[in-house]
């Protein structure tokens, strides 16, 4: 069952395309009256790297220590968004024979076994391949809740989110430092489920200051668009989660993950998600 269709993974049936933003407010309220942080904590997780049945225990592991969202990255050869660890994780998975069958049928197991929100990220050669409404229409089937594709622009993404809209997923917006107020009006006035706003110039895993220029960029993201803002591209630690919190409603964590994985194993990936809410 999705949580956010109500109904059977891979029933094929259209999804409400405001289900992901109501079930991503619905957590959020629920975490403010228990009293946790008011911030989401979304996962990046390569697929098949290093395997898939190691991608299983950590997302397992993931969500036993409070992650609410997991953006599953369907391997691409040249990742032009990501930085050296995600792209070595990449390229690992690629050279091991992954192939895109794989990471669609770990989409459906995944969204059957836990009760989050799971989203596809990856790069438009994959969807321009596979054909660009096969692709979504057979995420949404498979219980997916959105994608994530950075390398495609606004300007060249407007069937692909109307097709979104139509299967009830949602295309997820990217808003960069580098985009001018009119541009951050023209893509949040689209925006769907949440939009994803890019901590910094360059590509992810680089440590990120979160200063006053951060705040300053949120704050025209947040003037931008009425959906929830998530940070990514170099949150790494405890106190960056907890500078985020009332700034954005979801802060991602990448490249510190699969360190820690690399490092100690699905213990350490529980340990990193642990600390981040707080305990």
């Amino acid at each position: 069952m999705s949580v956010l269709s109500g109904m059977p993974v891979g029933s094929g049936a259209a999804l409400s395309p405001s289900r992901l933003e109501a079930g991503i407010r619905a957590v959020l309220e629920s975490r403010r009256r228990v009293g946790s942080l008011p911030i989401l904590l979304m996962s990046h997780l390569v697929l098949g790297y290093p395997s898939l049945e190691e991608n299983r225990r950590v997302i397992e592991m993931m969500v036993s220590r409070g992650v609410d969202l997991i953006e599953l990255q369907i391997p691409f050869s040249e990742p032009i968004a990501d930085g050296p660890v995600i792209a070595m994780a990449n390229q690992a998975a690629l050279d091991r024979g992954f192939r895109v069958e794989e990471g669609l049928a770990f989409l459906r197991e995944m969204a059957a076994c836990y009760p989050i929100p799971f989203l596809l990220m990856t790069y438009f050669n994959i969807l321009h391949t596979r054909g660009v409404t096969p692709f979504l229409r057979e995420t949404a089937a498979l219980g997916g809740a959105g994608v994530i594709i950075p390398d495609l622009p606004l300007e060249e993404a407007t069937a692909a989110m109307a097709v979104c809209r139509e299967v009830g997923i949602d295309w997820i917006q990217l808003m960069t430092p580098t985009s001018p107020p009119a541009r951050l009006a023209a893509i949040g006035d689209v925006a769907g489920g949440f939009c994803y706003c890019v901590a910094r110039k360059g590509v992810t895993g680089q440590r990120t200051c979160f200063d006053q220029a951060t705040d300053a960029f949120l704050a025209s993201c947040r003037a931008a668009t009425s959906v929830p803002l998530a940070l990514g591209f170099g949150v790494r630690s405890a106190d960056d989660v907890r500078v985020l919190a009332g700034k954005v409603e979801i802060a991602v964590v990448g490249t510190a993950a699969i360190e820690a994985h690399r490092v100690g194993g699905v213990v350490a990936v529980g340990e990193l998600f642990a600390g981040l809410r707080g305990g």
